[in-house]
């Protein structure tokens, strides 16, 4: 019976779901209170964030939402994380990929099962989502993903047109400290001082083994679905937003995917949609819903009428301010049959009619990126592009004439360039943005080439010097509105620090503009874009009691100090602290980021980053701290690492790491 539309729900803390070799996985459920009698169909969540304490809450509110409305909702840590046994190693291993499958196995046989399963998942849970269900499990229905990708090198937090992020030291920092973490005493007991210090021993440096396969080898082709997008038989839902550095990934999911699919694309960062952020939240778990019941239930509730793709068409927004106005569009079909309008480039100008002959010269500073934003923002104000001004001093940059109308563009816009070298190995920036009237300039879409990798990712070539190429940057798809009066522009740069890890040494291109275009996908508006279904407001589950301990603190601070010429972006992220009232815990995540380098010379350029994890519960207290730095000389990466954990006061383990990986045309 349901109470106030929902229904009542229990939820079982903790169970052991063992796999075939003998390794205990953790699980938390939430069940419809009588799913015993009458069997539900099943969600389940594969991470390895943490179910008891990083993101209880965020689970409570969603698979709690799921519960009350007639799902059985399943969390499961991946092996060697939270309170389950073994040793994580690395992402989306052969391991994690078959302990899924036996959970898919163990989830179908209970009693409270109709048998038929969805994964969701955001991120990783997005990415194994995808991945498992290449497999083709039988238990498996439907899947939705969010900021996932489909093709782990050319389009994921490692590497971009063959660059390397240094969102692939954040992540692997984030990594390091994640794995550092206890198992609860609460959940394992007396074996959770050795499953701990079998993790701090075993799960390894993650980023040696990134930067060990700096090209599109076997390692990224594993698990990369995109390899066969034909394996994917169950219907996809695939969700991002424009500010996450997922979204091509939808797209590419559309055109390839067979099967029933949707996608789904707001001004969101790495967040679920109904969390928001910078545009506005939705009832993406209503929504959700609708997905669910009609492949785990067999419910016509029209998603199959739904157009194939609905996107925020974002609307044009001063760089000063996050939030990122605008309005539903969507296309029946993708790709969609778009008009193409191309500009040739001219010194100073973009023109839809005049080309030039000449050929300019670009050698960037380190600085140009410091404005950048991260690879993948969380949409917090401090990790979004700011005023393109402060970038584009070390640019090439190009603008249209004032536009004499609106002009809204849908997919991915594309730059052609005629190009030519002093230094074999370079790297080139391009850069789109909205110019309004008052010279504000808002970054569109951005993207990056390893021109090493102007043919493929797999087999980079040397360039050869002085000799001119003819290459293709794709940027990152976009749905924007330049308005009447504003200007387009296009920005080139040798550099993108610290977005992107700079060449070996600094690079000065030609840029041949009688070969070199701009082409944008325009899109006019259609009738279809007045008929579409309110996507509504964010609605979840409540969330359980917790106490604030301290606030969390961002901040994103450049500094120039002109007394010894050092530059350096400096990031704080420290979630707030606080204490889960059910099971006393407190809980802190602190994090700290330093990019730098001294007069602009490439060898001095350096990455740090160091998290503290904590964990208190009366008496019982621990802490982590992980601190990693990556430098680079022209020929390696320097990767220097410690890891150091603390049971109240006596430190019980401490590790050190000094790697060099040999550059390999990056």
């Amino acid at each position: 019976m349901k109470l106030n539309g929902v229904l009542p729900i229990r939820v079982i803390e903790n169970v052991w779901i063992s796999m075939q070799d003998g390794c205990r996985l953790a699980a938390k459920i939430w069940l419809p209170e009588k799913a015993d009698q009458e069997p539900v169909p099943a969600i389940l969540e594969y991470i390895p964030y943490r179910k008891r304490d990083i993101k209880a809450v965020r689970d409570t509110q969603i698979h709690g939402y799921f519960a009350q409305h007639g799902y059985a909702c399943v969390r499961v840590d991946l092996r060697g994380s939270g309170d389950s046994e073994g040793v994580l190693r690395d992402e989306y291993l052969p391991q994690e990929l078959q302990d899924g499958l036996e959970i898919l196995h163990w989830i179908a046989a209970q009693p409270w099962c109709t048998g038929n399963i969805g994964m969701f998942g955001l991120s990783w849970g997005g990415f194994n989502g995808l991945q498992i269900a290449s497999l083709q499990p039988p238990e498996l229905k439907a899947v939705i993903t969010v900021c996932s990708s489909d093709d782990r090198y050319a389009d994921d937090i490692h590497y971009m047109g063959g660059c390397l992020l240094t969102d692939n030291l954040s992540w692997a920092s984030t990594m390091f400290a994640f794995n550092s973490c206890p198992p609860d005493p609460a959940i394992v007991g007396e074996r959770w001082r050795e499953m701990w210090l079998e993790r701090l021993e075993g799960s390894g440096l993650w980023i040696k083994n990134w930067l060990e396969h700096q090209t599109r080898d076997d390692f990224w082709k594993h698990a990369s679905v995109c390899e066969d997008f034909s394996a994917i038989k169950c219907p996809v839902f695939a969700v991002s937003g424009w500010a996450d550095g997922y979204s091509n990934t939808v797209f590419r999911l559309l055109e390839n995917l067979q099967a029933p699919r949707k996608g789904l694309v707001g001004a969101w960062g790495h967040k679920y949609p109904h969390m928001g952020g910078p545009g506005p939240a939705i009832n993406f778990l209503g929504e959700s819903l609708r997905w669910w019941d009609r492949w785990l239930k067999g419910i016509d509730t029209g998603v199959e009428q739904d157009p194939v793709l609905q996107v925020w068409m974002q609307d044009s927004v001063s760089p000063l301010l996050s939030k990122r106005p605008g309005k539903w569009v969507a296309e029946k079909t993708w790709p969609a049959d778009l008009p193409t309008c191309e500009y040739a480039l001219r010194p100073g100008f973009l023109s839809e009619d005049k080309t030039s002959n000449r050929v300019l010269t670009l050698q960037s500073p380190l600085s140009v990126g410091l404005f950048a934003g991260k690879w993948c923002s969380y949409s917090a104000a401090t990790d979004l592009p700011w005023d393109q001004r402060e970038e584009d001093g070390g640019a090439l940059v190009f603008d249209s004439p004032p536009l004499k109308h609106d002009v809204e563009i849908l997919g991915m816009p594309e730059v052609k360039l005629g190009i030519s070298s002093n230094k074999p190995r370079a790297m080139i920036a391009v850069r789109l943005s909205d110019v309004g009237p008052h010279d504000r300039a808002t970054r569109v879409t951005y993207g990056l080439l390893n021109l090493t990798h102007r043919n493929n990712h797999e087999h980079p070539e040397p360039l050869k010097v002085n000799h001119k190429y003819n290459i293709v940057i794709p940027l990152n798809h976009v749905a924007q509105r330049f308005p009447a009066g504003h200007k387009i522009r296009l920005s080139l740069s040798t550099s993108y620090w610290p977005l992107a890890w700079p060449s070996p040494e600094p690079v000065q291109l030609s840029v041949h503009l009688a070969s070199s275009r701009l082409s944008l996908p325009v899109r006019e508006p259609k009738e279809l874009d007045h008929h579409l279904r309110d996507l509504g407001n964010a609605v979840s589950a409540p969330p359980p009691d917790t106490t604030l301990l301290a606030p969390a603190e961002r901040e994103w601070t450049v500094k120039h100090n002109l007394a010894n010429n050092r530059v350096s972006l400096n990031v704080i992220n420290n979630d707030k602290r606080y204490r889960l009232y059910d099971i006393d815990l407190e809980v802190q995540r602190d994090v700290k980021e330093e990019y730098s380098y001294y007069n602009n010379n490439y060898d001095t350029v350096k990455g740090l980053v160091e998290g503290r994890r904590r964990f208190k519960r009366g008496d019982w207290e621990v802490l982590t701290i992980t601190r990693t730095i990556l430098t680079s000389t022209r020929s390696h990466f320097i990767v220097r690492a410690t890891l150091d954990a603390y049971e109240g006061d006596s430190r019980v383990h401490s590790k050190s790491w000094e790697e060099r990986i040999s550059r390999n045309q990056v």
